[in-house]
């Protein structure tokens, strides 16, 4: 069915316009390096980000999130890869991944949750345990992107919730994956409720950082 669907309508690049890829390999090496994170949110072992949120990245992410363009979780599920690939430092990989959650509403609304998407993608070429059950979004929240700091921690505060003695998440290195992190708010709030229910750490995986 990809193939076919490929062949009526032919990929091109949602930055450049390139033929052949959703995000072609030129625009994929034009995204600028994030830089180590300075503060690490508050209970994540660690956290990764593949690249600053501009343009060519910028652009993908938010077709994938709000246009509807999903086939773009397969070039930008790489990326993580990549990213987690290059950066990683833990001794030993990840027991279980798990997507940052939407609201069910939220999630009925745009038809998907795109964390869940590039989470899909990004196990599959690390062969790693994806694991969608664990994590729950029990309070929609407000959009965050005009909210200052604390203004994001009293937003996402009690909004997630996680079942205990989950059998993939007891004494296991657990790794989380979103698609932008600004203050880590969300990361933070997900990390303290797997900690909770017995994850013995927990690390962050993203596409991008905003300039802050």
């Amino acid at each position: 069915m990809v193939g076919l669907l490929d062949l009526l309508f032919p990929p091109s690049c949602v930055h450049c316009g390139r033929g052949g890829h959703w995000l072609c390999p030129q625009c994929i090496a034009a995204i600028v390096p994030a830089a180590p994170a300075l503060r690490v949110p508050e209970s994540l072992a660690g956290l990764w980000m593949a690249g600053d949120y501009e343009d060519p990245l910028r652009l993908a992410i938010q077709q994938l999130k709000y246009q509807g363009k999903r086939r773009l979780a397969e070039p930008l599920g790489r990326v993580l890869a990549e990213t987690f690939r290059r950066q990683a430092q833990v001794q030993s990989l990840p027991d279980a991944v798990l997507p940052v959650p939407l609201h069910p509403q939220r999630q009925a609304e745009r038809g998907y949750n795109q964390s869940a998407l590039l989470a899909r993608v990004f196990c599959r070429l690390e062969g790693l345990q994806l694991v969608e059950d664990a994590l729950r979004r029990s309070r929609d929240t407000p959009q965050q992107a005009r909210m200052t700091r604390a203004q994001r921690q009293a937003n996402v505060s009690g909004a997630f919730t996680c079942p205990k003695d989950h059998p993939m998440l007891v004494g296991r290195r657990v790794l989380l994956i979103d698609d932008v992190c600004t203050t880590g708010s969300t990361l933070s709030a997900c990390a303290e409720k797997l900690l909770a229910a017995g994850a013995r750490e927990v690390w962050g995986l993203v596409l991008a950082r905003p300039a802050l």
